[in-house]
């Protein structure tokens, strides 16, 4: 298993707005191609304006194809300007990782 952890920092007094932009456009078409996230989560201690959300896939082909998919898909093209427009995100963290052998996840 391969795990996709996304860390996305707003700029302060947006992510509220820009977590209700996610939901209205873009969380349809991404979970269409992606399947449900593994966790989707918001702060509650430190940098209040950060979320993180972590993507399960077999492997790096598995990735590589659905995220092409996404791309492709006008729904998600139309989510990303709409977000590019809000000009709430600062800053993106992506990090590709697999579990260790004596905690194996399931899913």
């Amino acid at each position: 298993m391969l795990l996709d952890v996304r860390t996305y920092t707003c700029r302060p007094g947006t992510i509220k707005k820009h977590l209700a932009l996610y939901e209205k456009m873009g969380k349809g078409p991404q979970t269409r191609h992606l399947g449900q996230p593994f966790a989707y989560l918001v702060t509650e201690t430190g940098d209040v304006n950060q979320y993180l959300h972590i993507w399960a896939y077999e492997n790096a082909g598995d990735r590589e194809k659905r995220r092409a998919a996404m791309w492709a898909d006008p729904e998600w093209i139309a989510y990303t300007e709409e977000s590019a427009k809000l000009g709430a995100l600062e800053k993106q963290e992506n990090r590709l990782m697999t579990p260790v052998s004596f905690f194996p996840l399931t899913r």
